[in-house]
């Protein structure tokens, strides 16, 4: 295979895991569902938010098992199976109909697991295929993939309720999905054994310091999970993950009770809004920390996103809460794509699949715990300031982490 022909292939897989992602993120569209639920159907707060947590942690468990077996057999098949799940549940979610238990398996359970099994296989291949130079600008583009989904399956999922009702859009969606995740996946493959990628042009080596050199051992998942830099890194995610699937969980729910907004097109724009800058943040979050390293770049976002959350105890107008949610979505949206290419620099690409599966665990540890304490705290006090205070503070907490996280990076390489 010449030059030309392994660029060719290099972008094809890039390409196929980007639109892959795109197809298969409508988890981010639950806002707009849980709204309409609980106006059709008459849902409680904690009915609506059940199957947004299930969704989460199955999503986080599949994806640790998804990614050892793509490692071992490669993404195609992994990911055609990831998308046929996750159009299924939708559409066997449109048939149960009115059920809470129901959509909480067919959405929560089933999609869960398609969309965990997909999005573990969409990056590595991804990855594997280009120079490590720019790991981190491959990782924001697949995972913005998945991101960018929510600017169009917010207001498509709306355009369909109000055409058709909740039960036939979620069947419309499951068969989109089914359709279109899977022939990506037939487009994406890992390089073949002994590939070396092309190297940028213009390229030169980096000064690298102790924590911006990649790690020159490839670690299994247990090796990985015997560092004390794995567990400060994983609490962190969870920390991350619960601010930022706080409030895109809830952000139609904010507008309405803090700010009184009822305008079915403002829950749509702050959806479509929150997905686009999220996406923006996996994009751009990740090229900052390709410039300025890893560990600078989530301290920029965590004293960011600390002082949002603050800030959303004062927003109280449509405009403060746009400016909390474009933080928010940023902030989100980097913390994503800066923890897979910080977990290849510190434990390698060998077992990357299995290893970011692990890690990403954490993901849904937040997903079960902030979402069911958001949804007591809101049935209890009617509001999200207590959950704003407990972000805020726990953010806070995370920017010593970075610290600690930094020094025990520099004292395990310079070891």
């Amino acid at each position: 295979m010449d030059d030309k022909s392994v660029q060719g292939k290099a972008k094809t897989v890039l390409t196929a895991c980007v639109l892959f992602n795109l197809f298969l993120g409508v988890l981010y569209a639950w806002s707009v569902l849980r709204v309409n639920f609980q106006e059709y159907w008459g849902w409680t707060a904690s009915e609506a938010g059940l199957p947004f947590s299930l969704a989460i942690a199955c999503f986080a468990i599949t994806m640790m098992v998804a990614g050892r077996i793509q490692d071992k057999i490669g993404p195609r098949w992994v990911m055609t199976a990831g998308g046929i799940l996750c159009g299924l549940g939708l559409f066997i979610g449109g048939l149960i109909g009115n059920n809470p238990l129901g959509i909480a398996i067919a959405f929560g359970v089933i999609a869960g697991m398609g969309g965990g099994a997909g999005y573990a296989c969409a990056t590595p291949p991804a990855i594997k295929w280009f120079h490590p130079s720019i790991k981190g600008k491959i990782s924001g583009l697949t995972v913005g993939g998945f991101g960018l989904s929510a600017v169009y399956y917010s207001p498509l999922t709306g355009f369909l309720i109000g055409q058709f009702g909740p039960e036939t859009a979620m069947m419309i969606l499951g068969v989109a999905i089914f359709a279109l995740t899977t022939l990506c996946a037939q487009f994406v493959k890992n390089p073949p054994k002994g590939y070396l990628p092309a190297v940028p042009a213009g390229y030169k080596e980096p000064e690298q310091t102790a924590t911006s050199k990649p790690s020159s051992a490839d670690f299994t998942w247990r090796e990985m999970m015997q560092t004390k830099t794995f567990w400060m890194i994983f609490i962190m995610f969870v920390a991350t993950a619960s601010v930022g699937l706080m409030v895109i969980g809830n952000v139609t729910s904010i507008a309405v009770t803090q700010m009184g907004v009822t305008d079915a097109g403002v829950f749509a724009f702050l959806a479509a809004w929150l997905a686009l800058v999220n996406t923006l943040g996996r994009v751009l979050g990740v090229l900052m920390s390709d410039k300025i390293g890893r560990i600078n770049a989530l301290y920029v976002v965590l004293i960011l996103q600390a002082a949002n959350m603050f800030g959303f105890l004062f927003y109280n107008n449509l405009a403060t809460l746009v400016l909390g949610v474009t933080i928010i979505g940023f902030c989100f949206g980097t913390f994503l794509s800066v923890f897979p290419p910080l977990t290849a620099d510190l434990y390698g690409l060998k077992n990357f699949g299995q290893n970011y599966g692990i890690m990403f665990l954490a993901w849904g540890v937040a997903g079960i715990l902030m979402p069911m304490l958001t949804n007591f705290l809101y049935d209890m006090q009617g509001n999200f300031y207590t959950a704003y205070i407990i972000c805020a503070v726990m953010t806070t907490v995370m920017i010593c982490m970075n610290f600690l996280i930094n020094k025990e990076i520099k004292a395990r390489r310079n070891a």
